[in-house]
């Protein structure tokens, strides 16, 4: 990073001493004696000076006027004014185009030092926010939705589209581990809004009174324990994106306020009496079918018709088996820079595993594999021992593992049968022999209907009429 000055001064005797000065602090100095000159280098040669020292007055032009159209152009680090008068208009303006401060000739120069050595550190800390900005949009292109099956490539088509166009809501869908949060990651830092904040919440994770909290924040005294003002998330995101993961598990009476905040553009906080303005985009997605959602009255219509301006679902990665082969090489190189590994090398064995596998918990549960085969890694060679994928299926027929023998069920232990696999059969097995009676089936397991839904839709079991 430079760490140029640039002085702007058309007096010899004070630049020659300004020049003297900060060289002697270690500054890289460059010396612009007009308006001309110094218009020269901040746009023909692109100096990016950190920090910037003008005079006002300079003999064929403003400073104020330069400040005005380097930040016009997007121009980055800070401004020190110098004037001989102190006008206050003067003063007004330059605090208006961002200057760091105005200071009156003649000034000291342990003064000047200061607000130099200021300047500089609030020009480092902008530098930093650019380049991770600059950084995060890199990273979050659509080609990092990897893979070069027919599904992803639709999918990056679409999320490329998404990025070029500014609009305010979108549904992502798709199962458990499929790159919901990566995909709306894309949406936002590839798309129009990327300067602003992302502002993430699992609308799962927290209990109704917090929630509707944490989403419009509240005033002081607003219920026990409300000491302060506090913005909510929603408020957070102003000129950016929230994404609400798992939206379906928001209570329908808060998705009747965010649908008054996504319809009005404004909020008011919990125990507010003023309507507060915001401008965000609203990234929601769900691992459910939330028009089933809708049908049992857990879900508002009129929400899922104002989110779903754009609606994009992601594939499991049973339906896009062939990415394998693009993801696996990207995971190791991960952890072999994280762990220190050198593993290169994948034999074929590894390879037929890992494509005749169903993934239940589709891209996230391969990266736990790679990592798990990478990090236990003696060599470069790719470990088979530790993929650890159980069947290759996620529930087994009764001619396979998982026989039906009367009353009971029999399952291997062997390593051929996962966790997951083994509850989706049980699942799978109480429902045709209770008739596909939920309430008897949770009585026998001694759970909730709820938890037993919940299990037949995470497995993909197929109830039959």
């Amino acid at each position: 990073m430079s760490e140029t000055l640039l002085i702007i001064e058309d007096e010899q005797l004070l630049g020659t001493e300004l020049v003297r000065h900060f060289r002697h602090a270690a500054w890289e100095v460059v010396w612009a004696r007009s308006f001309r000159e110094a218009r020269r280098q901040l746009f023909d040669r692109e100096l990016d000076p950190l920090v910037v020292l003008s005079d006002i007055n300079l003999p064929d032009g403003n400073g104020l006027d330069l400040l005005g159209e380097v930040r016009q152009h997007g121009g980055s680090g800070e401004w020190v004014l110098l004037t001989g008068y102190g006008e206050v208009p003067d003063s007004v303006r330059a605090m208006r185009l961002g200057a760091f401060d105005f200071l009156t000739k003649p000034c000291e120069l342990d003064h000047l030092d200061l607000v130099i050595n200021g300047a500089a550190r609030g020009a480092r800390a902008q530098r930093r926010l650019q380049d991770e900005s600059a950084n995060r949009a890199r990273r979050y292109l659509p080609d990092s939705f990897v893979g070069h099956s027919n599904p992803t490539r639709s999918v990056r088509e679409l999320l490329t589209k998404l990025t070029q166009v500014p609009f305010s809501t979108l549904i992502i869908s798709g199962e458990t581990g499929t790159g919901k949060g990566l995909a709306a990651r894309i949406v936002h830092h590839g798309g129009p809004r990327a300067t602003g904040p992302l502002v993430e919440i699992n609308c799962a994770a927290l209990p109704h009174e917090l929630l509707e909290s944490e989403l419009f924040g509240h005033e002081a005294g607003a219920f026990t324990g409300a000491r302060g003002r506090r913005r909510g998330l929603l408020e957070q995101a102003h000129g950016g994106t929230i994404f609400l993961d798992e939206i379906v598990e928001m209570p329908v009476d808060l998705q009747a306020k965010l649908l008054k905040v996504i319809e009005d553009r404004s909020l008011r906080r919990l125990g507010g009496e003023r309507e507060i303005r915001v401008d965000v985009q609203v990234l929601a997605a769900t691992n459910q079918n939330i028009e089933e959602q809708i049908r049992n009255g857990s879900f508002r219509t009129d929400l899922y018709h104002r989110l779903s301006v754009f609606k994009l679902e992601l594939p499991p990665l049973r339906e896009r088996i062939a990415d394998i082969r693009d993801l696996v090489p990207l995971f190791v190189s991960e952890f072999n820079s994280i762990a220190g590994k050198k593993v290169s090398e994948i034999p074929d064995e590894v390879w037929r595993r890992l494509e005749s596998y169903q993934w239940p918990g589709n891209v996230r549960e391969l990266r736990n594999v790679v990592e798990r085969c990478v990090l236990f890694a003696t060599d470069q060679r790719f470990p088979v021992d530790w993929l650890q994928l159980g069947s290759a299926v996620p529930a087994a027929r009764e001619d396979e593992c998982g026989a039906v023998e009367k009353d009971r069920l029999c399952l291997p232990l062997d390593g051929s049968m996962g966790l997951d696999d083994m509850v989706g059969r049980i699942i799978e097995v109480m429902l045709q022999r209770n008739g596909n009676n939920v309430t008897e089936i949770s009585r026998l397991l001694k759970t909730t209907r709820e938890k037993v839904r919940y299990r037949i839709e995470k497995y993909h079991i197929k109830v039959s009429d």
